[in-house]
């Protein structure tokens, strides 16, 4: 069996607006990823997930619960440990426009992350920079260009390699090729995929697009207004989701197939995405959208349970559907 390489426990992370709001943007958010493996993360724009992406990867602090890499808290970790933590876990970032300092080369960008730690001697750099660009298919002679003389697709080969400078062993991909062309998608995709093999890489891979989570991803999780409300493996919560958010996410892609694209039909949520402001402690967050609810939903806990085996979902009612 793999081996645990993160554990989120009960993670919260709450941002407050003022005396009265705050926005509850993670709730109750528990899950375990494994070495080598791709877990997926979808949901509605707004949902949480890259909150939670950057809340995993150290750039925001917790509200509560746990982070545990590699058998060690990283919330209860000592500085020096955090510095360690924010080597081996990198972030590729979905803007490869904003993510990049228009005033640094290519060479500086990645070269950052190897000053801040202390890594290698100037010589020993130059050669590690021009492994890495040769690595995510770009030329060594580009490392002395500035970001504006890429385009959007190279760019983001530049954020990778930034990404595998210090050595990683895990990855937050947040939606990185939803600013990119699709055919360009396809080529980092398939680059990812590659350099996961080659280095053993561990991805939380945030993305809205259900089709290309199915090919990149082991496990995919669901979320919704900030929790998760499924999770099991990707082939099996595309032909057999249970929650009934999940199952209209499913409806909803699209069908290579004019005639079978044309005579399904599709799961209509109805309603209004709720606020992530003030959000109820109890009951189901999906109760008034929900065409299964009953009055239960709106008052019980709601608690992420296996359904099936290595299948977890929210809803009660799973079972008996």
């Amino acid at each position: 069996m793999k081996k645990k390489l993160i554990e989120i426990k009960n993670l919260n992370k709450h941002f407050v607006l003022d005396k009265k709001n705050t926005v509850f943007a993670v709730r109750n958010v528990s899950f375990d990823i494994y070495e080598g493996e791709t877990v997926g993360l979808v949901g509605e724009s707004g949902c949480g997930k890259t909150t939670l992406g950057r809340t995993v990867k150290g750039i925001y602090d917790t509200t509560s619960g746990d982070i545990i890499y590699d058998g060690k808290s990283i919330v209860d970790a000592t500085k020096k440990e955090k510095r360690e933590y924010t080597k081996k876990a990198q972030m590729i970032f979905q803007d490869p426009y904003s993510s990049l300092n228009p005033r640094l080369t290519v060479s500086q960008i990645i070269a950052e992350g190897m000053n801040a730690h202390k890594m290698y001697s100037k010589e020993k750099q130059s050669e590690k920079i021009e492994e890495l660009l040769e690595k995510v298919g770009l030329d060594k002679n580009h490392a002395n260009r500035f970001p504006h003389e890429f385009s959007g697709g190279q760019r983001q080969r530049v954020g990778i390699a930034r990404a595998l400078a210090l050595k990683p062993k895990f990855i937050v991909c947040d939606e990185p090729t939803s600013a990119l062309d699709v055919s360009i998608q396809a080529q980092v995709i398939n680059l990812l995929k590659e350099l996961q093999n080659e280095f053993n890489l561990t991805f939380l891979f945030i993305a809205h697009d259900l089709s290309m989570v199915k090919y990149i991803s082991d496990r995919v999780g669901v979320m919704y207004l900030g929790e998760l409300v499924e999770l099991t493996t990707s082939n099996r919560i595309y032909s057999s989701s249970v929650h009934p958010y999940t199952e209209a996410l499913m409806s909803a892609i699209p069908i290579p197939d004019p005639e079978v694209e044309s005579s399904r039909e599709r799961i209509k949520i109805e309603g209004e995405l709720p606020s992530p402001i003030n959000i109820p402690s109890i009951g189901c967050s999906f109760y008034n959208r929900c065409g299964y609810a009953t009055d239960d939903c709106k008052t019980k806990v709601m608690k992420m349970k296996e359904i099936y085996p290595g299948h977890f979902a929210t809803c009660d009612r799973a079972r008996k559907r």
